[in-house]
């Protein structure tokens, strides 16, 4: 069987296990979340918060939008023409530095370009109090931003281009097995290396709130080396908690602002959502997903290599040489707005899930329905967007459906 034959039979399997994987660790079906329940739940919220989470979405749909349009159009413009190739070519020097040096410049032009709309998104953010970030400290988390990105960047180009220079016509094999593993080792060291980048994380105080998380996390099973408190007011006035990490590095993060803004058992019902990401090992799903979606990326970029009039426009003579970057962002940025709706829809069904197991957890409804209303007003959410919105770029249920199927649970519908 030739490499090309073999690349796409490996192709496929990976798109069918992807498949498999989504459709077996999915769930099946949501929670009932009745219409009935979820105008009443609207009807429940403050007037006033409901109008000022509509108005604060209004006003950061114009940058939003505008950063995703004009992202999509210098990729493009880079990708299908041969200015990024140009660009990588005028570096020079040894191909390492190209692919490193010249792939990075290519990058964050691409992301340097929507910088202002950023600029635009933090100003709307300040006018409704939702950040507590000076300019400066709004500038420093971007540079941290990039830091990261050009790191990770770098690691990436420097090992795909020196897989494809140095292993033959079979390169796409041990290029995507690279690519697969580089998505693991993510997983797991992203929460002990990149997290405390962009905040600092203390051990909470022993007392009874710390007691009834582990015991909470005990009693579901889920094995957590710590629970921490992330700094997140010196950014936002948002609240939130998280169970970060696989294995040994999985600890429960809860956000200041949380434990500032909601009472314990708010707090408990919030973790207990996140256990159950953890409990239905969902970030295992995502990262097995990754891996695969990653393999299946680099075999694609090898097929794709043989559509000569695509590398034509792309100015470069072959997707193995750094001068291909450009192409290579085009696909990707296209491959993701074409599975971008997917991706939400099978989120928003993971979330409801936790949502389900969070109501089991604690078997306390009304506290639930509380946080939510409480998530909501606080950070700025539109409980009830408009539909096609929702549907296209939602990766978690709205609240009113949420505060519904806690009104169902309620009444002992499962």
């Amino acid at each position: 069987m030739t490499p090309r034959l073999s690349a796409v039979v490996v192709l496929a399997v990976l798109v069918v296990a992807a498949g498999l994987v989504a459709l077996t660790r999915a769930p099946r079906r949501r929670p009932p979340a009745p219409r009935a329940d979820q105008r009443a739940a609207l009807a429940s919220l403050p007037a006033d918060a409901v109008a000022r989470g509509r108005a604060f979405h209004r006003a950061l749909r114009p940058p939003g939008y505008a950063a995703r349009v004009l992202s999509l159009v210098v990729v493009l413009l880079l990708g299908l023409t041969p200015l990024a190739a140009r660009i990588v070519a005028l570096v020079g020097g040894h191909w390492a530095v190209r692919a490193v040096l010249g792939g990075l410049i290519v990058v964050f032009l691409a992301g340097l370009v929507t910088l202002p709309l950023a600029g635009w998104r933090e100003v709307v953010m300040r006018r409704y109090g939702l950040s507590t970030r000076s300019w400066r400290g709004w500038l420093v988390d971007v540079l941290k931003g990039y830091a990261v990105g050009a790191v990770l960047g770098a690691v990436a180009l420097l090992g795909f281009y020196a897989v494809a220079r140095y292993t033959g016509q079979w390169w796409w094999v041990w290029a995507a097995l690279g690519a697969a593993a580089l998505t693991v080792l993510l997983s797991f060291v992203f929460p002990v290396l990149v997290e405390p980048v962009f905040n600092k994380f203390t051990p909470m105080a022993d007392g009874p709130l710390r007691s009834a998380l582990l015991d909470l996390a005990a009693r579901d099973r889920v094995p957590v080396r710590d629970v921490l408190v992330a700094d997140a007011s010196r950014r936002t006035r948002a609240v939130n908690a998280y169970v970060s990490g696989l294995g040994p590095t999985r600890r429960i993060v809860v956000y200041d602002t949380l434990l500032d803004r909601a009472g314990a058992a708010e707090v408990v019902s919030v973790v207990a959502h996140e256990l159950g990401h953890a409990r239905d090992r969902d970030v295992v799903t995502g990262t097995v997903l990754g891996a695969l979606g990653a393999a299946g990326a680099v075999i694609a970029v090898y097929l794709v290599g043989a559509w000569t009039a695509l590398l034509g426009l792309s100015g470069a003579d072959s997707v193995r040489e750094p001068r291909s970057i450009g192409l290579l962002m085009a696909l990707a940025a296209i491959a993701g707005l074409i599975a971008e709706p997917a991706q939400n829809a099978l989120s928003r069904r993971i979330e409801a899930r936790a949502d389900a197991h969070a109501l089991a957890l604690t078997d306390d409804p009304a506290t639930f329905e509380a946080m939510e209303a409480r998530l909501a007003t606080v950070n700025l959410a539109d409980p009830d967007p408009p539909r096609w919105e929702h549907l296209l770029f939602a990766s978690h249920p709205a609240t009113v459906e949420r505060m519904a199927a806690a009104r169902a649970y309620a009444r002992g519908q499962r």
